[in-house]
């Protein structure tokens, strides 16, 4: 049996706080866990770009006997996504041993941490509104949302040839989601039945006209007086959050370093010490970039 050591103490803290961490920030996204994280995470730089490949489009020729087929030279679509965003939430902890001793002190200093990284990242993906242009907006500024609106969104996702197979999510701020509730056909027994029942009752939405209906607290805000919510209607394929790891600290810093990943979401835990406060210092951070991968599979949503 190996020696305790104060070196294995240190790297088994550190493996415990990437272990706690993760579930944790899943848990808190609700963007996050909707869009399209099917990339590989390998090292990288900040200012790094990612180039996502978009499937070509091609058509069906009909062959006539004996002729030949028509060959078709289709080019893959490029998105880029830009690593622009070091995410970072930075806590102190004084008697870091406790930690092992009492699992439940450690997720009393993470939560707040993974609940930062997790704002910040629902805040750039819902900020990538402006950029679905292919489809025109639904929905009046400033005003209660209305079954029409969201029939107009599902409308503009099937005309845009999403896939019948691929699911098709809604996500709104929670004045909006209130509103939803609140439309008789939707949150009545005897229009909606067992739906209707769940709405009225449970409060939960649920699925409206195709849609899995997701409420967040930060949907985009723009103006006053009246303020346009900027909701979003999307399939995964519409929006990208890549990841990608960031180094290990340099040997010999004083500084461990662990990974944790969960279904292609991974950050960096970083433990130091910082002689000034006497205290043990993590670092939970994460490098990564959002982008529109296919314009046409999103709409806004206005209210």
């Amino acid at each position: 049996m190996p020696a305790i050591t104060s070196a294995n103490v240190a790297n088994a803290i550190v493996k415990l706080v990437a272990a706690d961490a993760l579930p944790a920030l899943m848990g808190t996204l609700v963007m996050g866990n909707l869009v399209n994280r099917d990339f590989e995470p390998t090292l990288a730089q900040g200012g790094d770009t990612v180039n996502v490949p978009i499937p070509p489009t091609l058509v069906a020729n009909n062959l006539a006997e004996g002729n030949a087929v028509q060959l078709q030279n289709p080019s893959l679509g490029n998105a880029q996504i830009v690593l622009n965003t070091h995410a970072e939430a930075t806590f102190q902890v004084p008697d870091v041993t406790k930690v092992l001793a009492v699992p439940d002190l450690l997720r009393l200093y993470m939560q707040p941490a993974m609940v930062a990284l997790a704002e910040r990242i629902e805040t750039d993906l819902l900020n990538t509104y402006a950029s679905f242009s292919s489809n025109g907006s639904v929905g009046t500024p400033g005003s209660p949302i209305t079954e029409a609106a969201v029939d107009a969104a599902e409308t503009a996702l099937f005309q845009a040839k999403v896939p019948a197979c691929e699911p098709r999510y809604l996500v709104v701020d929670a004045n909006t989601y209130a509103q939803l509730r609140q439309i008789e056909r939707f949150s009545e027994f005897q229009t909606a039945g067992e739906a209707g029942l769940r709405a009225l009752i449970d409060g939960t939405v649920g699925k409206i006209k195709d849609f899995f209906v997701f409420r967040s607290q930060f949907v985009a805000k723009t103006g006053s007086a009246p303020v346009t919510t900027h909701n979003l209607a999307f399939t995964r394929s519409a929006l990208g959050l890549v990841l990608r790891r960031l180094p290990q600290p340099l040997p010999g810093t004083g500084a461990i370093a662990e990974y944790a990943e969960l279904g292609n979401f991974g950050m960096r835990v970083i433990l130091s010490y910082q002689p000034n406060t006497l205290a043990q210092q993590f670092t939970v951070d994460v490098l990564y970039g959002v982008g529109v991968l296919r314009n046409q599979f999103g709409v806004q949503v206005n209210s």
